[in-house]
């Protein structure tokens, strides 16, 4: 599939810059795949949380040991 893209100077030049050894195209359908993964996760995300029940997750957390954090989890 080919398409005739019209691309704004200023995100040319961002493209530019970030792409480094990729050539635009590469780019451009980089960035498409990376968003259509992006919606269809979040789209999986809310079906799952459909699905899911506060009190559920409430319970879960009661189950958690009571002691402090390790020192590598503190900031």
């Amino acid at each position: 599939m080919n398409f005739a893209l019209r691309i704004p100077d200023y995100y040319k030049t961002e493209i530019e810059k970030l792409k480094g050894n990729a050539s635009i195209n590469q780019f451009i359908v980089n960035a498409i795949a990376e968003k259509i993964s992006a919606l269809n996760t979040e789209s999986y995300l809310q079906e799952r949380a459909k699905h899911g029940s506060r009190q559920h997750a409430l319970n879960l957390l009661d189950r958690v040991a009571d002691v402090p954090s390790q020192d590598c989890d503190r900031l």
